[in-house]
């Protein structure tokens, strides 16, 4: 249960505090198209956990529909903004951004398959 208390204080530093850290193109694209504010909390957390933390994603977050659908939602541009944002953060420097850009882009790239496809009942 700690580490899900310490996972929400990243999140919710990652989105209040990080702003300061961004570059000054990723905080005008987030800022210009209100990205912060276009996912629920609890899909943002099984992303953000998905990405950054464990390292692989979540079938919980692929096998819902609704995060997949937010996230695609936000469109790629601010998904891309808030990872690369997220990793100027001086509390991720210790990740490989390689790393952490692959497994957002196959985080989207799974989503929007996941939402493309028809769904099993239809």
């Amino acid at each position: 249960m700690a580490s899900l208390n310490v996972y929400s204080a990243l999140v919710v530093l990652f989105l209040t505090c990080g702003a300061a850290m961004a570059t000054k193109e990723n905080d005008k694209i987030i800022k210009d198209n209100n990205c912060e504010t276009k996912m629920g909390l609890p899909c943002v957390l099984e992303a953000f956990t998905s990405i950054f933390e464990t390292g692989t994603i979540s079938s919980k977050f692929l096998g819902c529909h609704k995060c997949c659908g937010e996230l695609v939602g936000l469109r790629k541009f601010c998904h891309s903004a808030l990872v690369k944002r997220t990793l100027e953060n001086p509390l991720f420097k210790d990740l490989s951004p390689a790393r952490i850009i692959a497994k957002s882009i196959q985080t989207w790239n799974n989503c929007l398959a996941l939402i493309d496809s028809p769904s099993p009942s239809a």
